[in-house]
């Protein structure tokens, strides 16, 4: 398995993930030359891409998504209720869509679907499972359920919101009424919301943890690394720590 978040933040969202035999992207936020450029930069070809999987449609999320699918001509995977949010620009997609919940098998992947509290039309996260692995994407959540604590059991790589912290949210340059979306219950996760589950909830299997959508106001990779780093020391887990830094690619990922 490889793995390697090519972009993770407020501007472009887009994760690379590879059995070997199939490759998938999770989101395509990156423009095409950008994705490109990034899937050269860990040595993988766009042509051997198999899918693209979309949690919600958000420009960062998608906004990349109609030039790829026309470019690459490959299937692309979301919700009944995200799909009628997206414009192709009179292109039709090899579209396949589903209910949130449903399981989904593309390639060597099996991946289990489940709904995540956002302001987005559905949004997804996504378990993919193959080769006796498991890895666990959520981002873009305003509090972490029971639902989706139940569904990151088991887990041996971790893709984990740590978007802001609330102090420096609280202080920092966003309108009021944007500081109460990202702090709402369909907003997103804070440094130590995501510490919170680290430290209560997080799966002993989990080899690699990677701290992803961090806000280029409100956080700072130090410190969210800093949040995290100690909520593993507070467990005594040997988990790889990884944080994905706005607009740049992590390194790679090989379980």
């Amino acid at each position: 398995m490889k793995f390697c978040v090519l972009s993770s933040g407020s501007t472009a969202n887009c994760t690379f993930v590879s059995s070997g035999r199939t490759r998938l992207l999770v989101d395509a936020g990156l423009s095409r030359r950008e994705l490109l450029a990034r899937l050269a930069a860990i040595g993988e070809d766009p042509k051997t891409l198999d899918a693209i999987l979309i949690t919600h449609e958000h420009t960062d999320h998608i906004g990349g998504l109609t030039v790829l699918a026309r470019k690459l001509d490959i299937p692309v995977f979301m919700t009944h209720r995200t799909a009628p949010a997206v414009a192709w620009d009179d292109y039709a997609p090899k579209l396949h869509t589903f209910q949130a919940g449903t399981h989904l098998t593309v390639g060597d992947f099996e991946i289990d679907t489940f709904t995540i509290p956002h302001d987005a039309a559905d949004p997804v996260g996504y378990c993919l499972h193959a080769e006796g692995l498991k890895i666990g994407l959520v981002t873009d959540l305003g509090y972490m359920p029971d639902s989706i604590k139940y569904h990151l059991r088991g887990t041996h790589l971790l893709v984990l919101e740590s978007n802001h912290d609330l102090e420096m949210l609280k202080v920092g340059p966003y309108p009021w009424w944007v500081k109460q979306r990202v702090m709402g219950r369909n907003g997103h996760l804070s440094n130590d919301m995501a510490s919170d589950f680290i430290r209560e909830d997080m799966a002993t299997s989990t080899a690699a943890l990677i701290l992803a959508h961090l806000s280029e106001h409100n956080n700072h990779p130090a410190l969210a690394r800093l949040v995290a780093a100690q909520a593993l020391n507070d467990r005594d887990l040997p988990t790889r720590l990884v944080v994905a830094e706005h607009g740049k690619l992590t390194e790679v990922i090989e379980l």
